[in-house]
């Protein structure tokens, strides 16, 4: 009976190959990744808004409400964290500011944005545009 060990060049290639699977599994999962920091950091921003709203409807100034967001968010009762809610998908807090135009707010990721240029994404701005469509 003849007994057949593997090789070091056999063990190589099953190594290389193993990389190489390995490597096209990774680079697929970043994007991946990065899909879902945007989709996080669109649904935070709507969500801001849609609380801000909320309680301008609800008759409290915004400068108020602006001035004091973390607790704002915090009472509504519609965050399950209320500290990340006020960051995008890349940890970083958002830009919020009045819309002059109307009682409404414009809120903004310097990051999504980055993103959005960089991968010739069109801009989903979250301000009163959206409603004049």
């Amino acid at each position: 009976m003849i007994k057949r060990t593997l090789t070091l060049l056999e063990i190589m290639i099953v190594i290389f190959l193993i990389t190489i699977i390995t490597g096209a599994i990774g680079y697929n999962m970043k994007g991946a990744l990065e899909k879902g920091k945007v989709f996080r950091t669109e649904r935070a921003m709507e969500q801001i808004r849609e609380i801000i709203l909320l309680r301008l409807a609800e008759g409290m100034e915004m400068s108020k409400i602006l001035s004091n967001l973390p607790q704002v968010v915090k009472s509504s009762g519609l965050a399950k964290d209320p500290e990340a809610l006020l960051k995008d998908g890349w940890g970083v807090p958002f830009e919020i500011k009045p819309n002059r135009s109307r009682d409404d707010v414009e809120i903004s990721s310097k990051k999504l944005f980055a993103y959005q240029t960089a991968h010739g994404v069109k801009s989903h701005n979250h301000s009163a545009d959206e409603d004049d469509i």
